[in-house]
């Protein structure tokens, strides 16, 4: 055969040497200076859950989940009942380290250890940890577990392509966003078109550095304003790969 009838080589993807599969999360308590993120315990967390959920002024947070709201703690509490013990999703409590209140959820879902990808979703927080030093915290210690602890390559976000809030929120927590599944679920009896967002493990040290600035106490002035934003943060560092 001639040298002009050889097959020419296919791209291949780069080289991951020495991988194994990750390890499954563990069901431990990840605790930061303004949270607690542990496994969602029914007969600990459900009561306050629902509480601080029921102070919200409509029910806007429940309108891309697939389940809720609950009117009652009975219905909650039996909701919470049939997928707390769930490995996936794996369902946490978010307690605020001051008042050792429940005052929000987060999963790790979608899990894949043999590709060490995984998601974070199931996102319920009530309007005290809404907008909260708290929830920036949160996020981050299940981010610094998935990569840290665990060796992830790819930490996921995934949202209703129509929730804006969820969108702007993935982005600000340095999540890429990857494009849209159209048509990817049914839920409520509607349609779902999916936004996709990532984080890869290369991402991650400069990522985990601006966390670690904007959580600093010394970035909050007297009045608890911060002082520079986590956006302006990720970008700085980002720079400096």
């Amino acid at each position: 055969m001639s040298d002009a009838a050889q097959p020419s080589a296919s791209p291949i993807g780069y080289p991951v040497p020495d991988w194994s599969p990750r390890p499954r999360p563990p069901r431990s308590p990840m605790r930061g200076r303004y949270c607690t993120v542990e496994p969602l315990d029914v007969d600990r967390h459900a009561a306050s859950l629902h509480a601080n959920n029921r102070t919200a002024a409509d029910e806007r947070a429940w309108t891309y989940l697939a389940y809720g709201p609950f009117a009652t703690l009975v219905v909650y509490r039996d909701w919470l009942y049939a997928h707390a013990q769930s490995d996936d999703p794996l369902f946490h409590a978010i307690v605020d380290t001051e008042t050792s209140d429940a005052v929000g959820v987060a999963s790790y879902l979608r899990i894949d250890p043999a590709n060490g990808v995984i998601e974070v979703g199931h996102l319920n927080y009530s309007p005290r940890l809404q907008r909260t030093r708290a929830a920036t915290e949160a996020m981050y210690l299940m981010m610094r577990r998935a990569f840290d602890e665990l060796g992830y390559r790819r930490y996921e976000w995934k949202c209703d392509s129509l929730n804006e809030p969820s969108r702007q929120a993935a982005l600000r927590l340095g999540f890429t966003f990857e494009g849209v599944f159209r048509q990817a679920l049914v839920y409520k009896g509607r349609n779902r078109d999916t936004a996709w967002f990532s984080i890869v493990d290369g991402e991650w040290p400069a990522l985990r550095a601006a966390f670690e600035q904007w959580l600093d106490p010394v970035n909050f002035d007297e009045a608890g304003r911060q002082r520079r934003r986590l956006a302006d943060l990720i970008a700085e560092q980002s720079t400096r790969r």
